[in-house]
């Protein structure tokens, strides 16, 4: 038997067995709510728990404050971690977390929704590996990261969001809420009761017509075959570029919440795509800025040298360009101060 075979039969084997496995996505607000959620976890829960909190390349410290609260033990994953029920598994600063039947796998792949470690990966191939055997919770957190990776758990699997009110943050929350038509919307305290509940009681396998779509759009996020055709086959040329590597981004088809990928696999939700160009638009009007002061400067400077060597007549045409760039300069500073933040009204 191949190479490809066996690891068919391995995700079939995960996809019809009772192998549970919880997933968990937090943003802003996570470091409170995480160990309040898992704390309620007993020693022995019969599951492994995979966690992605955004914390991009920065030093994590939710392990040591896990494993100050929690009953579980927690710590970072590593690349080919075997699962084991009763552990906590955490993404680690900079690489994403996925699962691969009962393995996990650690990527520096695109960053997806501006951020790595992201939700969405890992809910995605929890979703693929372990269909009806996964459930899916997203907490407090900004922008949309976690939606489309609760709606492919949600296809088979159970999926939970922390009620929006009962969030630091709520715009993940909601965001979630608009795009799955989830199992349960709790307040925190009472997300840990239901978690045991349903690790008690596995879910029959339901076919997921998206499926194939999500095993294309993944073998796009890790580069696997050819980026541009499997593009082709998921999704559409849009009109915008990715603010990540300057590629044009495709749309994908029928994605709800909307998204889009580049050919290198950066992935953004229509939310953190405007939250990203927002930021661009603001960098490119900041550097206008300069470049014009840092012109006029050097401008001022050539004046002076004419009017030093007795060339007036080349000093004042230097001095009109200076009244133009003054006002371009206002202009440029009014834009700035008047640019509206991002994504406020998400």
């Amino acid at each position: 038997m191949d190479k490809a075979s066996t690891h068919q039969e391995t995700h079939q084997h995960y996809l019809q067995t009772g192998s549970r496995l919880v997933v968990i996505g937090a943003s802003l607000g996570g470091v409170a709510a995480l160990p309040a959620l898992l704390s309620g976890l007993p020693k022995d829960f019969p599951c492994p728990v995979l966690v992605v909190m955004h914390i991009d390349a920065h030093r994590s410290e939710l392990p040591a404050l896990l494993n100050a609260r929690c009953a579980m033990p927690a710590a970072h994953a590593r690349d080919g971690d075997m699962l084991q029920p009763g552990q906590i598994y955490i993404a680690p600063p900079d690489q994403h977390m996925m699962v691969d039947g009962p393995v996990i796998v650690l990527t520096r792949a695109a960053k997806e929704h501006h951020t790595r470690p992201a939700i969405d990966p890992l809910f995605c191939s929890a979703a693929l590996s372990r269909g009806a055997n996964v459930i899916g919770v997203v907490l407090t957190g900004m922008l949309s990261d976690g939606s489309a990776g609760l709606r492919a758990i949600g296809a088979g699997g159970a999926a939970l969001v922390q009620h929006p009110d009962d969030a630091l943050e709520p715009a993940m929350p909601r965001a979630a809420l608009r795009a799955v038509d989830v199992d349960h919307c709790l307040p925190l305290n009472e997300l840990g009761a239901k978690l045991k509940e349903l690790v008690a009681a596995p879910r029959p396998l339901h076919p997921w017509a998206q499926r194939r779509h999500a095993e294309i759009e993944q073998d796009v996020f890790l580069r696997r075959g050819d980026s541009v055709e499997n593009l082709r086959a998921i999704a559409d040329p849009s009109p915008y570029v990715c603010p990540d590597c300057k590629g044009g981004l495709w749309s994908l088809k029928n994605a709800v919440p909307p998204r889009f990928r580049c050919h290198t696999g950066h992935a953004y939700g229509l939310d953190t795509l405007e939250h990203s160009q927002s930021e661009a638009t603001d960098d490119a009007l900041w550097t206008a800025t300069r470049a014009v002061q840092e012109k006029m400067m050097l401008m001022q400077a050539v004046a002076a040298s004419h009017q030093q060597f007795g060339d007036q007549a080349q000093a004042d045409q230097i001095e009109g360009d200076l009244q133009t760039l003054r006002q371009l300069l206002r202009t440029l500073q009014d834009i700035t101060v008047a640019m509206p933040g991002s994504a406020a009204h998400f």
